[in-house]
């Protein structure tokens, strides 16, 4: 535990923090009704690590990038993960789709039909091909699978559907890989989802055993919920293996993370630094799973690795010995005073001056701008096919 004024220790556990963006952030995205195209947007899997590389060169704690396949599909992963490499980054997740194509329109791995769901199977075992290719530790799985009515499928032959896929899925994994199940209240399934919430997730990968993990997307959950409870309760179970940072203001928004409600993203990131679970060797990944539809792409990327960075900041100093006195003795306004202290203290110029120890720009945004990046890119990709949701 860190101890109250100890600058140097806060600072020691964030310069070992580590997030890890996603390739489909520097695409266009958007949302189902309309995609707004960008000029200097990534037209290949290369342009994506390439514009990630500044990122982790600008923030130093973003040196990972998860890709989805088959948006990121390319003929050798091998010389995809030296290219990373040359550029100072390292592939991270591998993102499975099982939802873009016809064949998945009643589901994927759930899917009434045995063709169908082996296919989508056999999707998810060349993903994993893929990661002994890359060497990635993480095999990330979201399944829009579920039913819009009453008396579509048989709900519960859903779950042993699903139940098989992921048990021949896991059995494929290497020793030093993991699979991380992802969850969604709704949508596009809206009477059923198959993986609708944390508690499923969970169930299926205590079944399958200690290599799979829940993965938290912040965004995935019923307005009011206690995202904080949910991650206490997930690390005390030795169960939370990543988090799908992002914000979400009525359903499933994907924005910035910390744009809806930093005060969240500040109790989440104190329950990490309470379970001692920030180092990266505790195994939990820290990613960024975003839709940039009418900001910038790296600025708005560079914003939420600094929005995690300032709750994180925050977490790390409250008063632990404090809290814990307060609560023993039952002071509930004096417990909660120490966190809202912690909360609203202005951590900004402690987080430039651990960039400029580290040889950074104080501000990693006004260095991006300086750099003529976006100038760059503007005038090098005007030619071929923009990368996006799909493509």
């Amino acid at each position: 535990m860190i101890a109250v004024g100890d600058l140097t220790a806060v600072k020691q556990a964030l310069r070992a923090q580590r997030i890890e963006t996603p390739s489909w952030a520097y695409a266009n995205s958007g949302t189902r009704f309309k995609v707004f195209p960008q000029p200097g947007v990534p037209r290949t899997p290369e342009e994506k690590i390439a514009d990630a590389a500044v990122v982790h060169k600008l923030t130093g704690v973003a040196p990972s990038v998860a890709l989805h396949i088959p948006w990121d599909k390319v003929g050798d992963y091998g010389a995809l993960t030296a290219y990373a490499r040359d550029l100072g980054v390292e592939i991270g997740a591998i993102n499975t789709n099982v939802f873009q194509d016809e064949d998945y329109k009643l589901g994927s791995v759930t899917n009434p039909d045995a063709g169908i769901r082996r296919k989508a199977t056999d999707h998810l075992l060349e993903a994993i091909d893929i990661m002994d290719a890359t060497g990635s530790r993480d095999l990330k799985l979201w399944f829009s699978d579920g039913i819009n009515y009453p008396g579509q499928d048989d709900i519960r032959d859903r779950q042993d559907r699903l139940a098989a896929a992921l048990r021949e899925t896991y059995e494929r994994l290497g020793d030093h890989q993991r699979m991380l199940l992802e969850y969604k209240l709704f949508e596009p399934a809206f009477y059923a989802t198959d993986v609708p919430d944390w508690g499923t997730s969970y169930a299926h990968c205590i079944e399958l055993g200690e290599r799979a993990t829940v993965c938290i997307d912040t965004g995935h959950h019923a307005p009011g919920t206690n995202i904080e409870f949910i991650v206490a309760f997930l690390l005390r179970a030795g169960k939370l293996g990543a988090f799908d940072f992002n914000s979400r203001f009525y359903a499933d928004d994907d924005l910035m993370v910390g744009a809806a409600d930093p005060f969240q993203l500040f109790r989440i990131m104190y329950e990490i630094v309470r379970g001692d679970a920030l180092d990266p060797s505790y195994g939990i990944a820290f990613m960024l799973d975003q839709c940039h539809n009418i900001e910038a792409k790296i600025p708005a990327i560079i914003r939420s690795v600094m929005n995690v960075q300032e709750a994180t900041a925050k977490a790390l100093l409250v008063d632990r010995a404090a809290l814990r006195a307060a609560q023993q003795s039952g002071d509930v306004l004096g417990a909660n005073a120490v966190l809202m202290d912690a909360y609203n203290t202005d951590v900004r110029p402690l987080l430039a001056e651990l960039r400029e120890d580290g040889g950074l720009d104080p501000d990693p945004i006004a260095a991006y701008h300086r750099s003529g990046y976006q100038e760059k890119i503007v005038a090098e990709r005007a030619g071929g096919t923009q990368a996006g949701w799909g493509a």
